[in-house]
């Protein structure tokens, strides 16, 4: 069903539905509203008006087709694709004008820097199978990757899960089989090349020799070439080399093939250019009986930088493999509850709307509904990003993806039997694949040195007709200038660049997909930090204690049985070594269990909406909420009433504590600051970058980090939905990174122009980052951006670098004197020079 509401009935800054308006206490009102909350209010007051439609986000309803307001849009579906293969911004630009060129697509987006294809087409006119057919060519293969788009667009996907484990199974093995195939061609051929070049070195680089020297050990040899009988030696060569340029060499090939298809030049041309005239000059000089063959450049060239190539590739799965699947914030099956009392484990796609589903604590929601009975508290930060977990009452909705940390819960399903983490993976989806796709630098230099080659093979041509040889001569001197002039070498430097400054952030803790990254870091001018989690642990601890030792831990004991927030917290600080920590669900241990040694027996224990109680060694014990303390009659003094306010004003959760009818101290809980936060946001302030942070929590929480002077705004009450909107509205006048750690922080992550996702982070924010920090280090996010600036300067001195070898041959090409033994040699310095430059350190690298 369609969304019927109207534009007054949603905020004007993230398009989410109005229930209530935010109240105007402590903000400016702005006067184009209305807003969702006093976050987006706050939003739209600091950084101006709000421009344009409702919203600047993508809503995402579980219609996977683009909005559109057309009769023909409305029966658009939205596909995904993985596509085994892309490499550069080339094969973004191929692979879009393949999905274009078919009949039913509306729109193609490639990115090659999460290797995706989002395909927005007519399902009636191309089904997802023919895209991906049509996909799958060149080299290239293409495979589904939005499964929930899946269930609802094809007809020729079931609800059966078996199924769709299947189909997972098959698709990761055909992805394993399309990399096995490129890796074993590429080592049989390095085989194949690596017999042909030992009889090179042993027997024909002597003969290449004897043209320098009179030494007499090259003259034997050039004597005994000149001597065999029937050329088996060169047919074998020739055999070889056509085998290695197949099976090696193809891939270069295919890049050359859409450079030209594309009318665009690129690395790839240049070495494809390389080995197919070193290939062919060598084919002609053994047509007639000459031994100056270059097929070791042909081998050589195809060799190095495939290998390269799959370096790089190999740096990027190491990558890749460091962070954690996007299962661990899905739940693959529910637990339905029976009539009768009993439970049945049930896939997820088959939960219907009318199901009671039975959640124990500690396991996520599977689906968005309400709680149907009791009680239970809830962690919804990976949703709202909210720091403390929330109390649940019968009634109350919760969120799929969110976690049940006290007591069952018993979950009514509503109408749509979806979780707010698929929706957020959609949403990632939709922003991620579309806003990538950065030109390689090298590629840029390829063009403007393509016409340079191209003059010095016309006049190389153009000059041995002038000198009137035949047609023969001139088309080897015409292959002799490529082979000279040609930038090949940009094909190496470009992939190894990107490969080791992939691994030398990788071994700095810092997880890096592709080299536009670090292109992307070096242009940012705002950084937005999400706060729980990131500049903050994530973690309830207490932070300090104002009571009697004897009744801290008689709370701990007591807070064994408890649910509500601060409760594992204040257990971890007070409770006892030896106590029994056994729990039924939700938290409740038996009521006669011992608390441990010098902790007595607990009796009469009592759970209430805002505290618990118990007796322990005859005294009765309270800990809660102040108003649990009024609502029984106990007695608290002023000046602790004044301690309680004081630590709420800081963000914090006070847990009263006291005895026997009075109140005798506070517990103060809450998520601690980290201890680099003020080194980061001060180091980033002065290279010259803003520094914006966004929270969910509200206002209180945030005032320790409002209140310093390198932080230039901070936003508080920001839902999820807001978070991505205040990041559209930055990039705006900006270039924006986000640094974010959780579920509900990934498609701000994704709309951002860099996402940065800190250690602790859910993977499906890692997966929505383009960068991601794998310990809980918050100063990695400064030397990420050390690490950018290293990295630049390596790509530019090793582009330099490769045109080493050019200027080796040129002069030595110009003088006559060329061979294969010299391109050799120079192929091997020019190698080498980008070799050991690659391994400095990045650091090292920005302090020149």
């Amino acid at each position: 069903m369609s969304d019927q509401r109207t534009d007054h009935d949603r905020c004007r800054l993230c398009g989410t539905a109005i229930t209530e308006p935010p109240t105007e206490t402590g903000s400016e009102t702005v006067a184009d509203g209305p807003f969702c909350s006093s976050g987006c209010r706050d939003v739209a007051a600091a950084l101006g008006p709000v421009d344009g439609a409702v919203g600047t986000v993508e809503h995402v309803d579980g219609d996977t087709g683009p909005e559109n307001s057309s009769d023909s849009a409305a029966s658009q579906t939205r596909t995904f694709f993985r596509v085994d293969g892309m490499h550069s911004a080339l094969c973004e630009e191929y692979l879009e004008s393949v999905a274009d060129g078919i009949d039913g697509v509306s729109d193609a987006e490639a990115s090659y820097v999460t290797e995706a294809v989002r395909v927005d087409h007519d399902p009636d006119r191309v089904s997802a199978a023919t895209l991906e057919d049509a996909l799958t060519t060149t080299g290239y293969t293409a495979y589904r990757r939005d499964e929930a788009a899946d269930a609802e667009t094809d007809d020729a996907t079931t609800d059966d899960s078996s199924t769709t484990r299947r189909s997972r199974e098959m698709r990761g093995l055909r992805k394993r089989r399309s990399e096995d195939v490129l890796e074993v061609r590429y080592i049989v051929g390095i085989l194949f090349g690596s017999f042909l070049l030992v009889p090179y070195a042993s027997v024909l680089y002597p003969v290449y020799l004897s043209a320098y020297t009179d030494y007499w050990l090259f003259e034997r040899y050039s004597g005994a070439f000149a001597n065999f009988e029937g050329l088996l030696f060169l047919r074998t060569f020739l055999v070889v080399t056509g085998i290695v340029l197949y099976l090696t060499g193809m891939p270069l090939l295919r890049g050359a093939y859409i450079s030209l298809k594309l009318r665009r030049p690129s690395t790839h041309l240049f070495a494809a250019l390389s080995i197919l005239a070193a290939f062919g000059y060598g084919t002609l000089s053994f047509a007639r009986s000459d031994p100056h063959i270059y097929y070791d450049l042909t081998i050589l060239i195809a060799a190095t930088v495939m290998a390269a190539v799959f370096y790089e590739e190999s740096i990027k799965r190491t990558a890749m493999n460091r962070l954690t699947d996007l299962t661990v914030s899905q739940v693959g099956t529910a637990r339905v509850l029976e009539a009768d009392g009993s439970t049945t484990e049930t896939p997820v796609e088959e939960v219907d709307a009318d199901d009671r589903l039975l959640v124990r604590a500690g396991e996520r929601i599977p689906v968005d509904g309400t709680l149907a009975e009791g009680e239970c508290t809830v962690d919804e930060a990976v949703i709202t990003g909210e720091s403390l977990p929330v109390s649940k009452s019968a009634g109350d909705p919760v969120v799929g993806g969110s976690v049940v940390t006290g007591n069952a819960a018993v979950v009514a399903v509503g109408e749509r039997t979806t979780s707010s983490i698929d929706q957020l993976t959609r949403t990632v989806w939709n922003l991620q694949s579309a806003d990538h796709g950065v030109q390689h630098r090298a590629d840029a230099l390829a063009g403007r040195l393509l016409p340079v080659v191209a003059v010095a093979v016309v006049a190389a041509a153009l000059g041995s007709v002038v000198l009137g040889n035949g047609p023969l001569t001139t088309t080897t001197a015409a292959l002799v200038a490529i082979i000279a002039v040609s930038p090949w070498a940009l094909a190496l430097a470009t992939p190894y660049s990107i490969a080791t400054s992939i691994r030398d952030a990788l071994e700095a803790g810092i997880v890096v997909f592709d080299e536009s990254v670090f292109e992307r870091l070096r242009a940012v001018d705002v950084v937005v930090f999400d706060k729980t989690g990131t500049l903050t642990t994530g973690e309830m601890t207490v932070l300090e204690a104002d009571a009697p030792d004897d009744l801290l831990s008689a709370a701990g004991a007591i807070e064994r049985r408890g649910a509500h927030p601060a409760a594992a917290a204040i257990e971890a600080a007070f409770a006892d070594d030896g106590a029994d920590s056994t729990r039924t669900d939700g938290g409740v241990a038996d009521e006669d269990a011992s608390t441990g040694p010098g902790s007595g027996r607990i009796r009469a224990f009592e759970r209430h909406a805002t505290g618990v109680e118990g007796v322990v060694d005859g005294q009765r014990v309270l800990v809660g909420h102040p108003d649990l303390f009024r609502d029984q009659g106990w007695a608290i003094d002023t000046d602790l009433e004044e301690r309680v306010a004081a630590v709420r004003s800081d963000g914090h959760l006070p847990a009263v504590v006291g005895r026997d009818g009075r109140a005798e101290g506070v517990i103060v809980v809450g998520d601690e600051p980290r201890a680099e936060w003020k080194e980061t946001v001060t180091a980033l302030a002065d290279s010259g970058v803003d520094v914006v942070i966004l929270t969910g929590d509200d206002d209180s929480a945030a005032a320790q980090f409002r209140a310093h002077s390198s932080i230039d705004h901070v936003f508080a009450n920001v839902s999820p939905a807001a978070k991505t909107a205040t990041i559209e509205r930055l990039r705006a006048d900006n270039r924006v990174a986000m640094v974010g750690d959780g579920t509900n922080d990934a498609p701000a992550l994704a709309a951002a122009d860099l996402g940065i996702s800190l250690g602790g982070g859910t993977a499906l924010a890692a997966d929505a980052a383009d960068l991601a920090i794998v310990e809980d280090d918050l100063t990695a996010v400064e030397r990420a951006f050390a690490i950018a600036r290293g990295a630049r300067r390596r790509v530019v001195q090793n582009g330099w670098l490769a045109l080493a070898y050019n200027a080796l041959v040129i002069p030595v090409a110009l003088a006559g004197l060329l061979s294969p033994v010299v391109t050799t040699a120079a192929l091997i310095v020019s190698g080498l020079l980008i070799v050991g430059n690659s391994s400095r350190s990045l650091l090292g690298a920005d302090r020149e």
